[in-house]
């Protein structure tokens, strides 16, 4: 589609604005974001756009988009999708070799989830391996008690969070601001800087990561501004 606008502005129920008409999301609803600080960061995007819009470089947009339409329409059902990362989180799966890597998870993966037990009175099968293990259902039901919590929008934002890194756990512990996004993204990235520093990374692989990196910092930013 081609910019068909002259003026973005912001109404008072922070909607954006097109030339006076609010922007809609693709399920026909006003563009309402919940704080100031997303509002301006969405209008932005549309100031931005050239001769044609490219979702792509409207991330924001994207992700509010999700908050209105599909997760508002059912949210229940989109935070159980996202709790089910807690029955294979990432942090409960550890190398059982060689020593070194091993510390290294234990040093920056325990204390999350020695955190979330606290925070959310659960407990933690871990094991070496990549072997499915079971966690305990009242483990499961207070981890999806607790994403289930958030609103519309800390889920859209939480969603690439979770996805990207793997763990239920790791996002939880950002969107509550226990973790900052690089010691999020640098917990995440464990086993595969690990083997980077082994073995070398080659420029495909290396590209999909720093994509890979792009959206979860778009995910980190949009939690940051609810």
């Amino acid at each position: 589609m081609k910019r068909f606008w002259t003026d973005v502005a912001i109404d008072a129920d922070r909607v954006v604005t097109l030339d006076g008409k609010p922007v809609r999301t693709p399920g026909r609803r006003p563009l309402a974001l919940p704080t100031d600080a997303l509002a301006q960061a969405v209008a932005e995007e549309w100031r931005s756009v050239g001769e044609t819009i490219d979702p792509r470089t409207m991330p924001l947009t994207g992700l509010a988009n999700a908050a209105t339409d599909p997760i508002a329409n059912d949210p229940a059902q989109f935070a159980q999708r996202l709790a089910a990362y807690g029955e294979s989180d990432l942090l409960c799966y550890r190398a059982d070799g060689p020593p070194p890597l091993v510390e290294r998870q234990a040093a920056r993966w325990d204390p999350l989830l020695d955190w979330a037990r606290a925070r959310y009175d659960v407990t933690f099968a871990v094991t070496a391996g990549v072997m499915h293990v079971a966690q305990a259902p009242a483990t499961i039901a207070r981890l999806h008690e607790a994403v289930a919590a958030h609103d519309d929008f800390h889920l859209a934002g939480l969603s690439p969070v979770v996805t990207l890194t793997g763990s239920l756990v790791i996002g939880l512990a950002l969107v509550e601001g226990e973790i900052d996004g690089d010691a999020a993204w640098a917990a995440a990235g464990i086993d595969e800087d690990w083997s980077i520093e082994m073995w070398g990374e080659d420029w495909q692989a290396a590209q999909l990561r720093e994509l890979k990196r792009q959206e979860f910092a778009r995910g980190v930013a949009f939690l940051g501004m609810l």
